[in-house]
């Protein structure tokens, strides 16, 4: 190894420093999603960056999504998939498909890759332990046509009534990487499917986290010049939705980001996935990849 770059390893190491001071015994809940999901490399990536936290005291908590995958198998048995405000109509059959693709083959190749990279993750989904709460999701239209909202019917789509947070406490006290998908149960015992970004939410300020990570396929919250923008707070988001800076897409993100800091979570962040290693360079640097979001 040469000079120069035995000399920049030095100083990457000694800049995560005070980071990791900060973070020890401390949870992180980081909502797995985007391209993140699929690309080869940025999925070892993100293995490596959950076993490494771990390993250094810090509690990570893995809520991941899957709607591509989603769509794929239901395109496979010759099902269309149908969006309504962009949400999933989720009737029955749909619903077995969710359970298959998000508490099966998305969770557990997520648990496998931490493992192969030397973590010690367990898959589990709402239901395990009715961890997660659910009641169905009610959607209405408005429209002039109509003399009342429409009530719309999503079928299986359902939002997050209370979280227990014992299992996930039980697993990171045993050194374990808890990975969720985000799958409830009802009050009268169906499963319904929540939003991961919703539910990584939800679980960070029922574990009262020092930080919620979401990871997306956009650098940030950009401005109107296309810069990234970060150190918001709830005035200042508030500002940008009213501008239209903050719309489509973003919005809910950004809404989850500042519903978890305003429940108890120190930060939020909204990080780009396309970055290999994305979850460390956030927490473990002073520039970071994305937008930190405060109360």
């Amino acid at each position: 190894m040469d000079k120069q770059s035995a000399t920049t390893i030095a100083s990457v190491l000694s800049e995560a420093l005070p980071y990791l001071q900060r973070l020890n015994n401390k949870t992180i809940v980081i909502k797995f999603g985007g391209n993140a999901m699929t690309d080869e490399a940025l999925k070892n990536s993100f293995a490596r960056d959950i076993v490494l936290l771990k390993q250094v005291g810090v509690n990570p908590v893995v809520v991941h999504g899957g709607g591509p995958q989603i769509g794929k198998l239901l395109k496979q048995i010759g099902k269309e998939s149908e969006f309504i405000n962009g949400m999933r109509v989720t009737d029955s059959e749909t619903m077995d498909v969710v359970e298959m693709v998000l508490g099966g083959l998305v969770n557990k190749s997520i648990v496998s890759l931490i493992n192969h990279n030397g973590g010690q993750a367990v898959g589990l989904t709402g239901k395990d332990g009715s961890m997660i709460r659910a009641r169905k999701m009610s959607l209405t239209r408005h429209s002039e046509q109509l003399q009342a909202p429409e009530i719309i019917d999503l079928g299986h789509v359902g939002e997050v009534s209370t979280i227990d947070p014992s299992i996930v406490n039980a697993l990171d006290d045993g050194n374990f990487i808890p990975v969720i998908a985000p799958i409830g149960v009802g009050e009268d015992a169906a499963s319904y499917n929540i939003n991961a970004d919703l539910v990584a939410g939800k679980m960070a300020s029922v574990l009262g986290a020092e930080k919620l990570l979401l990871l997306t396929n956009t650098p940030g919250i950009m401005d109107k010049q296309d810069n990234i923008l970060t150190g918001l707070d709830g005035k200042k988001v508030k500002e940008l939705i009213a501008d239209g800076t903050i719309a489509g897409g973003m919005l809910p993100k950004v809404t989850c980001a500042l519903d978890a800091v305003n429940s108890g979570v120190k930060t939020s962040h909204i990080i780009d996935g396309r970055v290999e290693h994305a979850v460390l360079l956030e927490l473990l640097t002073d520039e970071g990849v994305g937008t930190l979001i405060k109360s």
